[in-house]
């Protein structure tokens, strides 16, 4: 009650009383402290979101060209680089997570490329052959059938049938390049598939239309992150219409930290995984790379938080951060995130490795760190709401 009364006496202190937000206030308390700190802080963040949706399509255009490369002469070592690429681009992307959740331009109803680039999880026989576990395989996959694979067709494909039914993006890509993981996870090994998948006039079966499939699905994740990217490029028409609702855009921004701290990575990305305790419930299952998921999406959510985001090249982003807009009226919470937000990052970096390995059944340590990791981000999101609250915002409600 006493940090409850202290708040309102802030807020009021910056002429933020009840109601201040509503209808034309912000209008009217145009140039008040908190005001011109909550404007810098969305244009920074515009800035931070523009970056790295840059690096997005940057490292996209290398993976891009790394299948390209491996489709037109395979081999182990070209192989080896495609999936190289196919890492280093998820680091960027992840951390693009938090812009989503707020009906932006990656997930906008009319358009938003989101389901196009990390739908998960992915039915692999929607997309090509799968074991069937007895040394026999289903052959049911686009891949094996006769229909023209085109940029049209394959993003038909996607989620056709069922959300399941995922053909395209990250993951399809995943996929394709390391196959089905059927190892245990205590071999501490991905998938398996071999590069010969890829060899035209070999054994395998559709070597060509296969990899006629990976050339489109990269094709289709550049022109996808670039479309995202053109919408937050300085005056770009949505980027100015985010930034001259102050308030709105602090609310999207606030909005997208809390879903993917609780909801989204806390929920059904960790806790769903460890109930059930199965590999095929990981992220990236295929090439065993959800650590690097879990950490980049609570990496993007510090970036929001800090004002702050280190580019692939080197260069850093950073301005007015959503922490300065917090701490001008309760300096407490402000403090607080600062310190759940750490922890939570430092969990997702301590988590054992590979994650399938982390959450097996058989694994009480591995399992604990998980744990750990959701409750904390339970605890980020609990917070996270109390900022709503001190701005007299409503809380945003997963769908």
């Amino acid at each position: 009650m006493k940090r409850l009364i202290l708040l309102a006496i802030s807020i009021a202190g910056f002429g933020l009383a009840a109601g201040l937000w509503g209808c034309d206030a912000e209008e009217e308390n145009a140039g008040t402290p908190v005001a011109e700190t909550m404007a810098e802080a969305v244009a920074n963040y515009s800035s931070i979101v523009e970056a790295s949706y840059r690096d997005s399509v940057t490292t996209g255009e290398s993976l891009n060209a790394a299948l390209k490369n491996f489709v037109g002469n395979p081999s182990e070592q070209t192989l080896l680089e495609a999936k190289t690429a196919w890492r280093e681009s998820r680091e960027p992307y992840l951390q693009t997570e938090v812009y989503r959740f707020y009906n932006g331009p990656i997930d906008n109803e009319a358009n938003g490329p989101e389901g196009l680039l990390n739908a998960w999880p992915l039915d692999e026989n929607h997309i090509d052959y799968v074991s069937n576990g007895d040394g026999t395989y289903d052959w049911s996959g686009f891949v094996n059938g006769d229909q023209e694979i085109s940029l049209t067709t394959v993003e038909a494909h996607n989620e056709d049938g069922g959300e399941a039914n995922v053909a395209t993006g990250y993951h399809a890509i995943e996929f394709l390049l390391w196959g089905q993981d059927l190892t245990p996870p205590s071999d501490n090994l991905p998938g398996q598939r071999p590069y010969t998948d890829f060899v035209v006039g070999g054994d395998a079966q559709n070597a060509d239309r296969r990899g006629a499939y990976l050339l489109v699905t990269g094709d289709l994740l550049v022109a996808n992150l670039t479309q995202v990217h053109q919408q937050w490029t300085v005056g770009a028409p949505y980027r100015s219409s985010f930034e001259a609702n102050t308030m709105q855009a602090f609310e999207n921004i606030l909005t997208g930290m809390t879903i993917l701290s609780g909801f989204e990575t806390g929920g059904e990305r960790l806790q769903a995984a460890l109930d059930s305790g199965e590999q095929e419930d990981e992220h990236s299952c295929f090439s065993d790379n959800t650590h690097r998921d879990m950490i980049q999406d609570i990496q993007g959510i510090s970036n929001v938080w800090s004002g702050t985001y280190s580019a692939v090249d080197g260069t850093v982003v950073s301005g007015t951060s959503i922490h300065s807009v917090v701490e001008s009226i309760d300096p407490t919470l402000a403090a607080e995130l600062d310190s759940r937000i750490a922890t939570s990052l430092q969990l997702a970096k301590d988590m054992q490795v590979p994650f399938d390995l982390a959450i097996d059944t058989a694994n009480p340590a591995g399992r604990a760190g998980v744990q750990a990791l959701v409750e904390s981000l339970l605890i980020q999101e609990a917070l996270l709401e109390d900022v709503f609250t001190a701005f007299q915002l409503e809380v945003p409600v997963a769908e």
